[in-house]
């Protein structure tokens, strides 16, 4: 197995370490991604990101330094949520002041290095606009008290929002306010475009958007800028079809797959929903994007994962998304399976140290595709094919010139067949396996005929492309054996068949019952997914947070549920539980490491640190790191 790409660089040279040295050379997934060249319209992914999550620091500089990794996952458009200092609420939609960065963030001058780095990747960078409001404590709340709307001389709350004012956009100083602070990030930052925020409110009259749209679209001659509207246009604020926004949210879209859920199985209802988004859209001047999650589906309203939303389904209908019609968006932390809820009011970092490489490699696969195959371009028609044998598996083919990709999904909770009929016989390439794809990337040579019959896995999935070629062969599998971090870690190790979200709580009897997890609501802290043992079953680790004293008891359960695999278990420092057991299988002793550090000199010989264990200097050494006099050696 390819080592895991944890978003960060001391991660991945650990993994690299661990397989023994081996340095993994790019995939050809890696090789299209990469290209130095900019992405045509129609064939691009846009990546929503919260600066304050996406990374440790939460900070521009650091976000930078990781756009080489975005670019490598296939992202073409990243779109920041609103960047600008936040009023008393915390909320990114409640700014303060439309000109300034967020000191937590940096400054304007970082704004201006990140645009300048994703530029060099061939990359845009579209702002979060909120023309509606701003926060209650906003700059010109007392510079300019005129700007704002008022009832009964008071300001007003739209839509009962206690942290946000109304702004007035029938006072002409107000309109040209706001326009001069589009142009003031074209100015200062070389930006690309705006998601504009609530476009649908009443208080924003039509004529606005018309004028504003084309003012800042040819405010600096050679400068391209995209408007994104938060709103389905076509369904919903029908008011906005001529205004000018070059795409608008596909959110009746997004709503029916909510619908359809972790449990849906029916090929008819997806075919349905996919048909309406389609001819809906076909007729309209401006585009669509489709997505899964964004800020908004993941924590307000409660909040779901994405996982909780659609159980196991989110691997085919994230296939769906990427193949039928529209710009696909990826919501940050979306690639590592999404299941954290990321309060953007306090900027909850995402957890990258639990990768889900079966949706991270599927999602790389599935830009490199939208990127390469001219059929998968936003508006080309679908052809679906017919499936005589299965109710559960949909199927549908696009075609644009000689480029031709044929997308196959089974979403039933078991294996089964399918035959499809119409099928153009020859040859084709599969890009992408769900049986494989958490393994790595590959592609194989196939030969398909008019009617053929294909064995799918439970919720599986395969794109094919059209035509001949090169092979790729799989990575090789490298199983991963269960080590520490640091020798006084407190750690729990699950042992389970199946891919799933898995969640530990864990508490003690100091007095008071105490949680020994970061998140103290059930079902407590995700589990992160290490890798897989030799006959394929999946190993997870959890690292008590708190580490003066071990918990006395652990709870695991299921995709953020009910179903507790282990109920107060008695819990064993360093414990490998495995499923459908009722106690720990083995206690975990070694530890993982790049490098090992002198620990002692005592009079009969210096001892090193080598895996956790303390090892004589004169008993010889047959492979690993070891200090000797504040040299590093490497035995072989």
């Amino acid at each position: 197995m390819k080592p895991f790409r944890h978003f960060s660089f001391l991660a991945a040279l650990l993994m690299l370490v661990l397989s023994a040295g081996r340095m993994q050379a790019a995939d050809y997934v890696d090789d299209i991604n990469n290209a130095s060249t900019k992405n045509a319209e129609g064939r691009r992914v846009i990546y929503e990101m919260n600066v304050g999550s996406f990374t440790a620091a939460g900070t521009l500089n650091a976000a930078q330094e990781r756009l080489a990794e975005l670019k490598q996952t296939g992202i073409d458009i990243v779109w920041l949520m609103p960047i600008y200092p936040r009023g008393t609420s915390g909320s990114p939609y409640a700014a303060t002041n439309f000109q300034q960065v967020n000191p937590k963030y940096g400054s304007v001058s970082d704004l201006k290095a990140f645009v300048q780095r994703a530029h060099e990747l061939q990359m845009e960078v579209w702002l979060d606009w909120v023309p509606n409001h701003t926060a209650t404590n906003a700059d010109w709340v007392t510079s300019h008290p005129e700007y704002y709307a008022k009832s009964g001389g008071q300001m007003i709350h739209p839509n009962n929002y206690s942290d946000v004012w109304q702004l007035d956009y029938n006072n002409a100083g107000l309109v040209d306010a706001m326009n001069d602070c589009l142009k003031f990030w074209i100015d200062e930052a070389d930006i690309d475009g705006y998601r504009c925020d609530y476009i649908s409110s009443p208080r924003i009259p039509t004529s606005y958007w018309q004028t504003a749209i084309l003012l800042i679209k040819s405010y600096k001659e050679g400068k391209n800028i995209t408007f994104l509207g938060e709103a389905d246009i076509v369904q919903d604020a029908t008011r906005l079809k001529d205004v000018g926004f070059d795409y608008d949210y596909a959110w009746k879209f997004q709503s029916d797959l909510a619908n359809f859920g972790p449990s849906g199985y029916a090929a008819s209802r997806l075919k349905a929903f996919s048909n309406t988004l389609i001819d809906k859209s076909a007729s309209q001047s401006f585009e669509r994007m489709v997505y899964l999650t964004n800020h908004d589906q993941n924590f307000n309203d409660g909040g779901k994962t994405l996982t909780q939303q659609y159980g196991q389904n989110r691997y085919p209908l994230t296939v769906l998304t990427f193949t039928i019609y529209g710009m696909p968006l990826i919501y940050n932390g979306q690639e590592t399976g999404g299941n954290q809820i990321l309060n953007y009011f306090s900027d909850t970092k995402i957890n990258w140290g639990s990768p889900d490489n079966k949706m991270l490699n599927t999602l790389r696969t599935l830009t490199a595709l939208k990127h390469s195959a001219e059929a998968l371009s936003d508006r080309v028609e679908v052809n679906w094919v017919t499936v005589t044998n299965n109710t559960s598996v949909l199927a549908y083919t696009k075609k644009m010139n000689d480029s031709e990709v044929l997308v196959i999904l089974n979403l039933a909770t078991t294996e089964g067949q399918a035959t499809l009929t119409g099928l153009n016989a020859g040859a084709w390439s599969l890009w992408l396996n769900s049986e494989t794809i958490a393994q790595g990337t590959s592609r194989k040579q196939v030969n398909l005929s008019t009617t053929q019959t294909f064995n799918l896995d439970a919720k599986g999935y395969r794109v094919y492309v059209r035509g001949t070629f090169p092979e790729e062969e799989l990575p090789p599998f490298e199983a991963y054996t269960p080590k520490l971090d640091s020798s006084d870690e407190i750690s729990i190790f699950f042992e389970t068949t199946s891919a799933d979200a898995y969640s530990v709580w864990v508490w003690g009897n100091l007095g008071g019952g105490e949680a020994y997890c970061s998140n103290t609501s059930w079902p407590g802290d995700g589990m992160s997914l290490m890798g897989q043992t030799e006959t394929g079953s999946y190993i997870y680790k959890y690292v008590i947070t708190k580490v003066n004293e071990a918990p006395q008891y652990l709870i695991i359960s299921k995709n953020g549920g009910n179903n507790k695999i282990y109920d107060g278990v008695a819990f064993v420092n360093h414990g490998y539980y495995v499923e459908g057991k009722t106690e720990p299988t083995q206690i975990i002793t070694e530890t993982a490491g790049i490098d090992c550090v002198k620990t002692d000199y005592p009079a009969d010989g210096i001892i090193y640190t080598l895996s956790g264990r303390q090892v004589a200097s004169d008993k010889p050494l047959t492979r690993g790191f070891y200090i000797k006099d504040g040299r590093k050696f490497m035995v072989r």
